[in-house]
């Protein structure tokens, strides 16, 4: 259908460097849903002393085309990769405010895995009086 479209008013079918080029743009997203990490998190003196939760969910842009087609790790995005650098870098983190925390988060996957987009949930559970979290959401990368 998107073939038809982009060359509607055209003669004949698309040319096949035009239906490659199509297939190399894949939307695709990698995601890593309720990241639990203990930090240090807050501007309180108190907060400052303990250790609290932090939850992320990650979503990644990047094209597991190759990785469907060979079945194999070194093709892929590993998430598992990503949770376990996540992790190493969080909990040695002592940042006063969630949105530092997660804008270093999401240079760390742009700089270190092969996304192009980053969208990016960091929430502190129990924050909030009478709130189950709060936190922030943010993107980076190149627009989709």
């Amino acid at each position: 259908m998107i073939s038809r479209r982009i060359h509607a008013g055209t003669a004949g079918p698309p040319h096949s460097t035009q239906t490659q080029q199509l297939n190399s743009k894949h939307m695709d997203t990698v995601f890593i849903k309720d990241l639990d990490i203990e930090t240090v998190i807050g501007i309180y003196d108190w907060e400052r002393k303990i250790r609290q939760t932090v939850r992320l969910n990650v979503e990644m842009q990047s094209d597991v085309a190759k990785a469907a087609a060979t079945d194999h790790i070194d093709d892929a995005l590993d998430y598992k990769a990503v949770a376990k650098r996540l992790i190493g870098f969080v909990e040695a983190s002592s940042f006063q405010l969630v949105e530092t925390l997660a804008e270093r988060c999401a240079e760390i996957i742009l700089a270190e895995f092969p996304v192009t987009r980053v969208r990016l949930e960091l929430d502190k559970p129990g924050a909030v009086t009478g709130s189950r979290s709060v936190g922030v959401r943010i993107e980076r990368g190149a627009a989709a």
